[in-house]
């Protein structure tokens, strides 16, 4: 038979670990909110189990009230640490009331001089209530549910099924309390156990999964049009290409320049200036299909590789495209001032390294720029423009 005080010492103790340790993660990696309230969570689940584990040597109301009080509140930090980590915009709407009704009624009911196993089931009930939300919060329907987050979530619904047993074992026993042994009590600290431990490393494993994500997205994007970067422009591309050759599918390219951009940064600024990319990239985007690829490779150039297009549709693409630029305003100049681009278009040929196709878009694009911009020039045999 499982010692249950002992065992509250050691939740108490585990507890506080996953508390330290997320302290220390949060000092290395990216500030987020979720973590400090997710590591408040574990301090305060620990006082909990500690007060618990006390209660013996203590027998004073203010420690079991404070028992209580901290093991309610830390469920709800939990709660409150998955919602702020996903993301949810109205948690504190419905999780603040509850956590105070749940409370009110607990401690009511102590004030009202409700026997040890009528408090079991209520703090029981509101557990339950609370491990069954953090599941619902990781398992919904329309979810970003990956493996680890149904593991999470799978053990915050086995929790609260075991605590929703011992409210009803406690309901049907009027002798059960704490530290009454019993094999649902034995089911009910095993299951803690389970989910310290779980929720613990799966917590920190979720936090590091998406720093990884943020650091693969850091180093594919470009920062400030949101735009793949060159490096990752050329393996996309590459890719896609190999992809065409076997498919015997064609494949455009433009090299794309926006015009007089110097003149634009010495006239307004550089702000003005990095707000002419972003205008260009969000409008671009607009005219994108899905699978277009598009790169900022450096300063006002950008490229632009077109799958499962030939010369005629990249053509009518780059005029797309052209026309929506010439439209767009940009915001910082009150509006009054437009941007234009000049475009280089080529097919990329069967087994054509992407360097080589590159230098024939950047030639068309030269021409486009010399012939007075705002214009798209084709590469085909010969130069031929468009626009």
């Amino acid at each position: 038979m499982i010692d249950i005080r002992t065992f509250m010492l050691v939740l108490a103790i585990g507890n506080f670990g996953f508390a330290l340790l997320m302290a220390g993660y949060a000092r290395t990696a990216t500030a987020n909110p979720a973590m400090r309230v997710w590591a408040w969570a574990k301090a305060v689940q620990g006082c909990a189990h500690l007060l618990t584990w006390l209660r013996p040597d203590l027998p004073y109301a203010g420690v079991v009230i404070a028992a209580n009080t901290t093991l309610i509140l830390g469920s709800a930090f939990e709660v409150a640490a998955y919602c702020t980590f996903l993301g949810f915009a109205n948690w504190k709407k419905w999780l603040y009331p509850f956590s105070a009704l749940a409370l009110l009624v607990v401690h009511g009911a102590r004030l009202g001089h409700a026997s040890s196993n009528e408090l079991t089931v209520l703090i029981s009930g509101v557990i339950a209530a609370l491990s069954g939300a953090m599941a619902w919060i990781l398992l919904r329907p329309g979810a970003n549910r990956s493996l680890l987050r149904r593991v999470i979530g799978i053990n915050d619904g086995v929790f609260a099924i075991v605590m929703g047993a011992r409210a009803y074992a406690a309901a049907v026993n009027s002798d059960m309390s704490v530290f009454t042994p019993g094999a649902v009590q034995t089911a009910t600290l095993l299951a803690a156990y389970l989910l310290m431990i779980v929720n613990g490393f799966g917590f920190l494993l979720l936090c590091k999964e998406q720093d990884d994500q943020e650091m693969a997205l850091l180093a594919t994007i470009d920062s400030l049009t949101g735009l793949v970067n060159r490096r990752a422009f050329f393996e996309r591309t590459d890719s896609a290409r190999l992809l065409a050759t076997r498919l015997h599918s064609p494949i455009g390219l433009m090299m794309i320049d926006i015009d007089h951009f110097k003149r634009l940064n010495d006239r307004f600024g550089h702000a003005t200036g990095d707000e002419a990319l972003r205008v260009f990239a969000a409008t671009a985007q607009q005219t994108l299909r899905d699978h277009d690829i598009m790169g900022r490779l450096g300063g006002e150039e950008f490229a632009l590789v077109l799958p499962g297009t030939d010369i005629e549709g990249a053509t009518q693409a780059a005029e797309r495209l052209r026309q929506a630029v010439s439209a767009a305003r940009l915001p910082t100049s009150d509006n009054q001032y437009g941007i234009t681009v000049s475009i280089g278009v080529v097919a990329i040929d069967p087994n054509e390294h992407i360097n080589s196709a590159l230098a024939r878009a950047d030639r068309a694009l030269y021409a486009a720029k010399s012939g007075g911009r705002d214009r798209i020039v084709v590469d085909e045999p010969r130069l031929r423009v468009v626009g």
